[in-house]
């Protein structure tokens, strides 16, 4: 479970300690949401988000959505149009199934934030206090989690004149399921996986991806750092807090003990598995042999059985 924290302002969603949770129904409908409207094109698609949690803090849990008509000009980000008299007429037809959910924020699938969006936050405020705002990354080649929350808070401009604006803070953000979702989500990949493929390929591919999504973090909080020495950013005390107890978890790689226990694991991890090629070379040749044995009968028997073949002859006259 990835999450994914950001500075918290007064009067915001994160002040009161919300985890955004979603259930993968969410992902399967917006997915499905952009095949059908904004599929090989630069568009995005929006919708609403709904669920149960979050009146008093705690977990959002977001188990379910519903696609809405949207449209914007990409060359002028001032224009654009959400059809909000759709939003209510869904949200009744979906009240009437539970009466448990409501309301909790909308989705995009981006996959960064846009000058609309903020705009469309202020929107959904008519239908909830504090809207959540989720990135839905449909693209097929990422790696990771490909969700991300924000919620918008209210923070001072300065200026000529100080100026109170709302911007996007990033909330933790995870995907989560219940019992029964993970039954249909294993029915679902029942076909995706390949049983071909051995448990340790699956093993290295995920330890892959991991890793290339630790890099894509230390490049952003490098780029973080520099803008900020350059004065493109304002410092932020919680941010590099963050980094601090993120690196302050590395392992001192100068302890010569650590350095040769990682040696000595090392070469213990590549004996064995020196020793299980060899074993598998082993069995194959075993196996190879047993097999020849086996059918040499039936090999003789294949062979005795073959009718002779005669060479015609042909008689030359002297002449």
């Amino acid at each position: 479970m990835t999450t994914i924290t950001g500075t918290s302002e007064s009067n915001s969603i994160s002040d009161h300690g919300y985890t955004v949770v979603l259930h993968p129904l969410v992902l399967l409908s917006t997915v499905d949401h952009y095949n059908r409207v904004a599929k090989d094109t630069k568009k995005r698609v929006v919708g609403v988000l709904i669920g149960t949690g979050g009146v008093s803090g705690g977990t959002l849990d977001i188990t379910n959505s519903f696609a809405v008509p949207f449209e914007e000009d990409l060359k002028n980000p001032a224009i654009w149009y959400l059809d909000h008299n759709y939003l209510e007429t869904m949200y009744r037809m979906f009240k009437k199934v539970n009466a448990r959910e409501r309301i909790l924020g909308f989705y995009s699938t981006g996959p960064k934030i846009k000058e609309n969006d903020i705009k469309i936050d202020e929107l959904v405020r008519k239908y909830c206090a504090n809207p959540v705002f989720v990135i839905i990354d449909v693209r097929p080649d990422l790696d990771g989690i490909p969700t991300t929350a924000y919620a918008s808070a209210e923070e001072v401009v300065e200026g000529d004149e100080k100026e109170i604006q709302r911007t996007f803070k990033h909330i933790p953000s995870s995907i989560g399921a219940y019992e029964a979702e993970e039954v249909g989500v294993e029915h679902l990949l029942r076909d995706v996986n390949d049983p071909t493929v051995s448990t340790l390929a699956n093993q290295i591919k995920h330890k892959m991806t991991a890793l290339t999504s630790l890099q894509e973090r230390l490049v952003e909080m490098r780029k973080y750092l520099d803008n900020v020495l350059a004065g493109k950013l304002p410092v932020n005390n919680q941010i590099l807090y963050n980094m601090q107890a993120i690196l302050n978890l590395l392992p001192n790689l100068n302890v010569d003990e650590l350095v040769r226990a990682m040696m000595m694991k090392t070469n213990d991890m590549h004996l064995v598995i020196y020793l299980a090629s060899l074993i598998r070379c082993v069995i194959g040749l075993h196996d190879l042999v047993n097999n020849k044995i086996q059918f040499k009968d039936t090999d003789e028997f294949l062979f005795n059985d073959e009718p002779a073949v005669t060479v015609p002859t042909v008689a030359v006259a002297a002449s």
